[in-house]
């Protein structure tokens, strides 16, 4: 009988992202400060410690992966990684979070390594918005990044957005349209109070996904699609498209009771709750006990009782979990 991670509240733990980089080629306000200190390379795993990772998990139940970052396509080396994870036997889905900076140039490869879903990050169809929520990042590589992922044979390419009041809560709609266009899906993500920001006060910024859904049916009546799915999302349909809408909703529709997921940080901590510091750090193990998954899989089975029931994220005080978006692994 395949082994299972069962945590204490009888949850099934079988989706773990994994952050294999803290760099990234944008600086987007929500994720991480303008001008960041990222951790020195003998504190980061090594590209061979997370395919032992990898594959441990998969050892012990987990059917799903999800590479993130930072920006997961700017660490050298990382497709020949991404398609060693893609041949595990016992993997089903294999996922990769990313700004879109790198599609043009890595779509295809990402595809025949054995990646089924790509999530893309995309805050703004505007230019000089987009510019200054990425600090850095430039609108028309993404696009280009994004057509060229669409022409390859994922199972599905979705956008992922950020909505914040007063930023881009007014491009719901042409978000919305640009998905339909290109036959996608996209979720609307309620912003994440992780790391110390200085570009907005989130309580002011705060949009429920109850608002983005208001504005979506003043154009497009919704219907709640009850299909499960490995991620947070809320999904609906519209009677005139197969594009799925999503929300991801930690402050207004907390999800924790169905939560099956864990993280490992690119330093080598496993995660049990985006919202807590509960974990442990499987780096020493790796270190102390190479190429010995008996070990590391006996650390993981000795955490997962530890995950907590669920993240108490409150906007009206400062944040308590002092690390960014750049460092948890997407």
């Amino acid at each position: 009988m395949a082994e299972k991670l069962i945590d204490s509240f009888g949850r099934n733990i079988d989706y773990v992202r994994i952050s294999v980089t803290d760099r990234c080629d944008f600086r987007c306000t929500y994720c991480m400060a303008e001008k960041m200190t990222f951790l020195p390379r003998q504190q980061i795993m090594s590209l061979e410690e997370i395919e032992q990772i990898a594959r441990a998990f998969t050892e012990l139940g987990v059917r799903r992966i999800r590479l993130t970052g930072g920006e997961p396509l700017v660490r050298r080396g990382i497709l020949d990684s991404i398609a060693n994870i893609g041949r595990l036997p016992n993997l089903i889905e294999l996922t990769l979070t990313t700004n879109g900076s790198q599609l043009a140039r890595y779509g295809e490869q990402l595809y025949r390594a054995g990646v089924s879903r790509l999530n893309i990050s995309l805050d703004s169809l505007n230019t000089e918005r987009f510019r200054r929520i990425t600090r850095i990042g430039r609108l028309e590589q993404v696009l280009q990044g994004i057509d060229v992922a669409n022409q390859q044979g994922f199972k599905q390419v979705k956008i992922n957005t950020v909505v914040m009041a007063g930023i881009n809560d007014d491009e719901v709609l042409n978000l919305l349209n640009f998905i339909r266009q290109r036959s996608m899906d996209i979720s609307f993500i309620e912003e994440m109070p992780l790391g110390q920001i200085d570009d907005h006060e989130r309580p002011l910024t705060y949009c429920s996904s109850d608002e983005v859904k208001s504005i979506i049916e003043q154009r497009y009546p919704l219907q709640q699609l009850w299909m499960k799915t490995a991620g947070p999302s809320r999904y609906f349909g519209m009677s005139d498209s197969n594009s799925r809408i999503g929300f991801i909703s930690p402050h207004s529709h907390n999800f924790c009771a169905s939560c099956n997921r864990v993280r490992v940080t690119v330093g080598g901590r496993l995660l049990l709750c985006l919202g807590h510091e509960h974990g442990v750090d499987l780096l020493p193990v790796l270190r102390l006990y190479p190429g010995d998954l008996e070990h590391l899989k006996q650390t993981i089975r000795e955490a997962i009782p530890n995950k907590p029931e669920r993240h108490y994220f409150d906007l009206s005080e400062p944040p308590t979990i002092l690390r960014f978006m750049n460092a948890t692994g997407g």
